[in-house]
């Protein structure tokens, strides 16, 4: 079937709104500031997967502006805009990397500098007094086992997203083909 320029559009406004609604929820439960973007970041493989990379960057972008202006949360915000929010169009582009180690060293690398990146804008930029407390009074050895930590989330949260990518090409797409 072919879609048309409004059915993209629609579908693609429904998931942003959808995305945006998950990282408000996720401020709101206060314990969703990495699980809201992780979360919010499966909703773009429906548009990846139907209409290519360049919907899914222009969806992630949406959502990216609309929750650093909406979010209270910039933490939450900034995690989706700068560090999550493009990795499954990434990913796209990185599985075609011939070896495994050098795909999943580019992987890590990205997430690692784009984390090390958002904290150090969060900090040194918008400065919120209580992350900056929070960040004095753990000291680095902390700061090394939560970023240990978080690259562990990043693994499980790949695989995640290949499992969910595959389910959506096997259940998924077809059911919605017989529908539409």
């Amino acid at each position: 079937m072919r879609k048309t320029e409004s059915q993209k559009i629609a579908l693609c406004g429904v998931l942003g709104a959808l995305s945006v609604v998950l990282l408000l929820v996720g401020n709101i439960l206060q314990i969703g500031t990495y699980a809201a973007p992780m979360l919010a970041c499966f909703l773009l493989i429906p548009v990846l997967e139907e209409y290519g990379t360049r919907y899914a960057v222009m969806l992630y972008a949406v959502v990216s502006v609309l929750s650093v202006i909406l979010v209270p949360d910039k933490e939450l915000a900034l995690f989706y805009a700068l560090v999550l929010g493009y990795y499954p169009a990434l990913r796209v582009r990185l599985e075609g990397t011939r070896g495994s180690v050098l795909r999943w060293a580019a992987k890590f690398a990205c997430f690692n500098g784009a984390t090390v990146a958002m904290y150090a804008f969060l900090i040194v930029v918008i400065a919120p007094p209580e992350l900056v407390a929070e960040f004095a009074q753990e000291g680095i050895a902390m700061l090394v086992v939560l970023l240990a930590l978080g690259n562990l989330s990043f693994w499980l949260f790949d695989r995640a997203l290949i499992s969910v990518t595959r389910l959506y090409r096997l259940k998924i797409r077809p059911k919605l083909k017989k529908m539409f």
